[in-house]
């Protein structure tokens, strides 16, 4: 309410005064005296509803003339267009406010409410504020871009991919591929596909009552991964994939995984099967939410369904780690949060020391203790309750169980 107060006490105001921009006429502010050009709200707002207008008809006709340039057009009418190749409802864009003042040549940003799901596959509603670049000067306001990539982080809000330009979309009935149409050379869409279907089988072997929807988005390289997250840029810069809530909510939004093809593109067949399917894990069990688990069962979990039927030998699947434990020792304590930041040193490392945690646990007490350990540990139940049901353990145990195991992996 308060907004709708703001902006109708500011329209009365304008009208009252001379020289001033009146709502409703087609003149930017500014433009009749050569002035300079200020941003005008109630038509980016109209142009904003026309955009929203042309994605829920799946009609082109809405967003005509409305681009800036050819290009700007052209990115509009795919918007469009993906949105009829991915079924997108619940689709919702509103006007919020001016982001940045007009510069010399018109142009502006503007932040915009955006609500949106993949119909399918999404049963949750994503909604996340975005940006559009405008340009206002004597032909009036148009779009430069939604969601632009570019310069986007936080305060910029996030930059869905299917928003941004014309996508590459491949699907089965598990799964959904969205990857940016300029994405730099890597698998195709298809490709993708393929491996995210092969990684909800791989997923649904351990987590039977999992109902196998995975959507995979591929964002323009690392700076559209950055974007789309709405995190500063560099922050993946290392990372293959990340799984995630489509809009950053803690709860009740969709969750997907996000790839790096810069980095996603460089694994070999057999590592880039591994990482989808370890993200689709954390897809199944909604890694996202579960603040009450430790980095260590959490990732570590995820690597023991993924790597479970690798026919690799365990110095390669933990070579990271015996090479550190034979430099540096024995670590003292299972991995914690600090270790597993994006950009701490042995980062892979110490994804394999998780992964060593849960075999030797799954090696004790079986599979299904281990599943059902993560389970309780993610309902709340402390880690030491959960080991001393699933296992007869405590953590002490645990940890140096699996010190010896680290000792004898590295002879």
């Amino acid at each position: 309410m308060l907004c709708l107060v703001l902006v109708v006490g500011g329209v009365a105001w304008a009208a009252l005064v001379p020289d001033r921009y009146v709502a409703g006429s087609s003149v930017p502010p500014g433009a009749e005296r050569g002035a300079p050009v200020v941003a005008d709200g109630a038509a980016a707002a109209r142009a904003v509803e026309q955009v929203e207008r042309a994605v829920q008809r799946r009609d082109t006709g809405p967003v005509a003339g409305l681009g800036a340039d050819p290009a700007a057009q052209e990115r509009l009418d795919a918007v469009v267009a993906n949105a009829r190749a991915l079924d997108v409802a619940d689709v919702d864009l509103r006007y919020v406010e001016e982001t940045s003042p007009v510069d010399a040549d018109g142009r502006w940003r503007a932040g915009v409410e955006v609500t949106w799901r993949f119909a399918g596959y999404d049963r949750d509603v994503a909604s996340t504020e975005t940006s559009v670049d405008l340009v206002t000067d004597e032909d009036g306001t148009r779009v430069v871009a939604l969601a632009p990539v570019d310069g986007s982080g936080p305060g910029a809000g996030r930059s869905p991919v299917w928003l941004t330009g014309p996508v590459e979309v491949a699907s089965s009935p598990t799964t959904l591929v969205v990857q940016a149409a300029d994405t730099s050379d890597g698998p195709d869409a298809e490709a993708y596909d393929a491996r995210a279907a092969r990684a909800v089988a791989v997923v649904e072997r351990v987590l039977a009552g999992w109902d196998g929807r995975l959507v995979i988005e591929v964002p323009a390289g690392e700076t559209g991964l950055d974007a789309a997250l709405g995190v500063e840029p560099g922050t993946y810069g290392a990372i293959a994939a990340v799984t995630a809530a489509v809009d950053g909510a803690p709860a009740g939004s969709p969750v997907h995984v996000f790839l790096n093809p810069d980095v996603y593109g460089q694994l070999q067949a057999q590592g880039a099967q591994v990482v989808m399917s370890h993200e689709a894990v954390h897809v199944a069990t909604r890694a996202p939410s579960s603040g009450a688990l430790p980095l260590w069962l959490l990732e570590g979990f995820a690597d023991y369904v993924a790597l479970r039927d690798v026919d690799l030998p365990l110095s390669t699947t933990a070579a990271q780690v015996v090479e550190q434990v034979r430099e540096d020792g024995l670590p003292r304590a299972l991995p914690g949060q600090a270790e597993f930041a994006t950009g701490a040193t042995h980062l892979g490392a110490t994804y394999e020391a998780a992964w060593v945690a849960c075999l030797v646990l799954a090696e004790r007490g079986g599979e299904e203790a281990l599943v059902d350990l993560y389970d309780a540990v993610d309902r709340g139940e402390s880690v030491t309750k959960a080991l001393r049901a699933d296992f007869g353990w405590d953590e002490a145990d645990l940890t140096d169980a699996w010190r010896d195991r680290l000792d004898s992996l590295a002879g």
